[in-house]
């Protein structure tokens, strides 16, 4: 058995457990409400797999701290050596336009480090798995492959680039022009952009924007390490689960080690200039 194979099953069942009650959720006439202070929409789709998330992991792992998205108490995380951060579902905005593009993430920390995550895509069946130094796979239709990244392109204007749907910018934009990147794809969810460089189906994820929260990397940064990448933010610099903050202030970086080595020049000048670095 790897590591963490208790935590492991444990997530991976909750979150199939909560991407079924996303997509019951997904296939009814459901209501949108507005988070207070421009923190974008909510569902009750959010809400149900927030709390079956949650108290799945509090009952399994009573003294562990627990931070997610849709609760309260974000106090959890202060002084505790394991922490689980949740997504109940990265990606609203896509079930609310009915792109698919969303998935449920379960993300352990243990010392501020990202030590196990899993995102499971419920409209695909497809389960990442990641576990730093021990495992990365995904399950999808019954059917397990190993994730590890391969060969990247030798020039930058090979790189296939993700980027959000939901969230466009124009410093990706010029992030994408300063380094020739001709082939862009847009996609919902920080996990599965993660997940799709992972599987090898793209090179690089850059997100210019200080809105998004450590529960919505930390599965993601577990599953891409797992394979062999790095998430980063602008500047080259690993986000810390450990409390100090909630917000990933300065931007996304996802990709290859070999990748980053090449694009964080131009990154750094623009988050410099945009007052993200």
């Amino acid at each position: 058995m790897g590591l963490f194979a208790r935590e492991l099953e444990t997530a991976a069942q909750l979150a199939r457990e909560g991407g079924q009650l996303v997509l019951e959720v997904y296939g009814s006439a459901f209501t949108v409400d507005e988070k207070p202070d421009d923190q974008g929409p909510v569902t009750e789709a959010d809400r149900r797999a927030n709390k079956l998330l949650v108290d799945g992991l509090r009952r399994a792992f009573p003294t562990d701290g627990i931070v997610a998205e849709e609760s309260p108490d974000r106090s959890q995380v202060r002084g505790r050596e394991r922490c689980w951060f949740v997504d109940p579902l990265d990606g609203t905005r896509e079930l609310v336009d009915r792109t698919g593009m969303f998935a449920v993430q379960i993300g352990l920390a243990i010392h501020g480090v990202p030590g196990l995550g899993v995102v499971y895509g419920p409209v695909d069946d497809r389960l990442f798995v990641g576990v730093p130094g021990d495992t990365a796979y995904v399950e999808e239709r019954g059917t397990r492959r190993s994730l590890a990244l391969g060969p990247c392109p030798v020039r930058t204007d090979g790189l296939r680039l993700l980027v959000s749907r939901s969230h466009p910018s124009p410093l990706t934009d010029r992030f994408r022009q300063e380094l020739g990147i001709h082939q862009v794809q847009a996609m919902g969810s920080v996990g599965l952009k993660c997940g799709a460089i992972a599987e090898g189906r793209a090179d690089l994820y850059v997100h210019f924007s200080g809105k998004t929260y450590l529960w919505d990397t930390c599965a993601p940064e577990a599953v891409l390490c797992a394979a062999g990448g790095v998430l980063t933010d602008v500047a080259g610099v690993r986000y810390r689960y450990d409390g100090r903050t909630l917000e990933n202030r300065r931007g996304l970086i996802g990709c290859h080690h070999e990748v980053l080595a090449r694009v964080l020049p131009v990154a750094q000048e623009i988050a410099r200039e945009a007052g993200l670095a």
